[in-house]
């Protein structure tokens, strides 16, 4: 079906709204909004909701990408943590013969 000119669909008015917005107030105005949400949210259902969610997501995830996913990521952190660690050691051996 073709539109009217001058006429667009809702989706199409939000979008177009949203990006006014954006530009109107910048990212800060969505960090500001979206704490108030979630301090709000956070009072309203308190702490078990918060794990509820958590760990829904998490089922989810595991069916989604299964145990190699965690494997995976479990390696990234444990060599990122093994690699600051080694660069902490490197900057406290050079402060102390400074």
């Amino acid at each position: 079906m073709a539109q009217e000119k001058g006429k667009m669909t809702v989706s199409e008015a939000g979008r177009k709204g949203g990006q006014t917005t954006s530009k109107k107030y910048g990212p800060e105005f969505y960090e500001k909004i979206g704490e108030k949400g979630g301090e709000t949210t956070s009072k309203k259902y308190g702490p078990e909701f918060y794990e509820k969610i958590g760990e829904k997501g998490g089922e989810a995830t595991a069916r989604k990408y299964g145990p190699e996913f965690y494997e995976e990521i479990g390696h990234k952190g444990g060599q990122k943590v093994k690699r600051l660690i080694e660069e902490g050691k490197k900057r406290a051996q050079g402060k102390v013969s400074a």
